[in-house]
């Protein structure tokens, strides 16, 4: 097998294995499930079309999700015109009744999320939940890494405020949940 097929195959098994993140950061950027899957598609697709343009070496996660983020960012300014669900009415006739606690709790979590500004659930989704260090969310937002601290320790107060949280284990038994909300602000209000 040449190298050169050799490392296409491992590219091609890095992409595969981001999928689940880039899902999930698209879900948190555009809240509709299947608008985020078309967006996760386009944004393979783009990668794949321009895989030449990926510098060997450089973290492939952080490259699709840097494509995902702009695409949604160019759909967003496209569909400006759009009428939006300002009171929620057309969401709340999609969604049934959660009959667990545990899904209660999500939908409070979602909720909270969907109250932050953009610039915040987009930071604090990239390294809370989807691990990307402060660096490379700040190369995928295309600022400085101060202003990335800054977006996720303040996303990350105001989710604890909107949730009423005083320490890591108020909320959600799973690991992403309270790498979410997990910092230091939260044990110092404990």
């Amino acid at each position: 097998m040449s190298p050169h097929r050799n490392m296409r195959g491992n590219m091609r098994e890095v992409m595969l294995a981001a999928v689940p993140s880039l899902r999930a950061f698209a879900i948190s950027l555009c809240g509709n499930v299947d608008r985020a899957d078309d967006l996760v598609q386009e944004a393979l697709l783009r990668a794949l079309a321009n895989l030449d343009s990926f510098e060997p070496g450089t973290n492939m996660s952080a490259w699709l999700f840097t494509i995902l983020r702009n695409l949604f960012r160019s759909e967003y300014r496209k569909r400006r015109r759009e009428v939006e669900d300002i009171d929620g009415s057309y969401a709340e006739q999609l969604t049934f009744s959660p009959e667990q606690s545990t899904r209660l709790e999500i939908n409070e979590f979602r909720e909270a999320l969907k109250a932050l500004p953009p610039e915040q659930r987009e930071a604090l989704i990239l390294v809370g939940a989807s691990g990307f260090s402060y660096e490379e969310a700040a190369r995928i937002c295309g600022c400085a890494v101060g202003t990335i601290k800054s977006r996720v320790n303040r996303a990350r107060g105001r989710l604890a405020e909107i949730l009423s949280i005083e320490g890591a284990s108020d909320f959600g038994p799973d690991r992403e949940t309270r790498a979410v909300v997990n910092s230091d602000l939260l044990t110092r209000r404990s």
